[in-house]
């Protein structure tokens, strides 16, 4: 085997090829992780400079570091009412798309009939429509129900935009797990959906939490919808960042410091939830 494994490469072994394949597949990473964060590390930077730094040309890499954009942005320009907006929308449209989600998924996942597989099907197509196609019937709803530029009408949105993907998502995980131990709870004394909390939702953990940091990555970074469904009540900070920077430089680097603090929450709710993020997909959450 050894002989057939070099036999293109006489000059080397089988332990050295792999070293070889080994290190040019890290290789191709590095590159690939520089080229991935150069622009938040670019926008890091920027935020940090004084505009006269900030967009020297060439660049100016030894500078004198000043907090004076973030300052400005929290302390003057009131960003935190913003961040305020995009939690309150965020954790409302993760814990309504979470639960409905849950047992659409779990239904879907046991139900065998012919009817279950348009559900899933016209989810799918609902949700693969884009974004311009609900802007006007929903504005006019706002309009109607009195509820434009409030939080209610934009987690309900979100909710009903993003509910597909939870049920397609969820119900691969349920459907990985076995009919049996449910029956064994239901022969136990459980109802059908004391065995689902008591059971299968445990069991399950791992692929709730994917389900929810990637619904909560949708809400989150929602752009469009609340750019049209917002004016100043329950403006997210997407919509808000976009306010600075068009087109009078000095305000640039409030703009870079911002898009640097509308990351860093998911960057830190990633790195704390990453081992459930591993285990939820490694699970099978990806699966067809």
């Amino acid at each position: 085997m050894i002989r057939a494994a070099t036999s293109h490469h006489p000059g080397l072994s089988g332990h050295s090829q792999r070293a070889l394949f080994l290190g040019l597949a890290y290789g191709v990473l590095l590159v690939w992780l520089i080229l991935a964060i150069l622009p938040f590390i670019w926008t890091f930077l920027t935020s940090i400079k004084r505009p006269v730094d900030a967009f020297a040309y060439p660049p100016v890499w030894v500078f004198q570091p000043t907090l004076m954009a973030y300052q400005q942005l929290w302390l003057e320009e009131g960003f935190s009412k913003y961040l305020i907006n995009s939690a309150i929308v965020s954790v409302g449209t993760v814990t309504i798309s979470i639960s409905i989600g849950c047992l659409a998924g779990y239904a879907l996942s046991r139900y065998r009939g012919v009817s279950g597989f348009w559900i899933l099907f016209a989810a799918f197509v609902f949700r693969a429509l884009p974004r311009m196609t609900f802007l006007l019937p929903f504005f006019y709803i706002a309009q109607l129900t009195g509820t434009h530029d409030t939080h209610l009408l934009l987690i309900l949105i979100l909710v009903a935009i993003n509910q597909p993907f939870t049920i397609w998502m969820l119900r691969s995980f349920f459907a990985e797990i076995p009919e049996s131990l449910e029956e064994s709870a239901m022969i136990d004394g459980c109802n059908r959906f004391q065995a689902f909390w008591y059971v299968i939702v445990p069991i399950t953990a791992p692929g709730i939490v994917t389900a929810s940091i990637f619904s909560l990555l949708l809400a989150y970074n929602e752009f469009l919808i609340p750019l049209v469904l917002t004016a100043t009540r329950a403006t997210p900070l997407p919509v808000a960042i976009s306010q600075f920077g068009a087109e009078d430089i000095r305000y640039w680097s409030i703009s870079a410091a911002g898009a640097v603090s509308i990351a860093l929450p998911i960057v830190l709710v990633i790195l704390f939830l990453q081992r459930y993020l591993i285990r939820g997909l490694t699970a099978g959450a990806v699966k067809g």
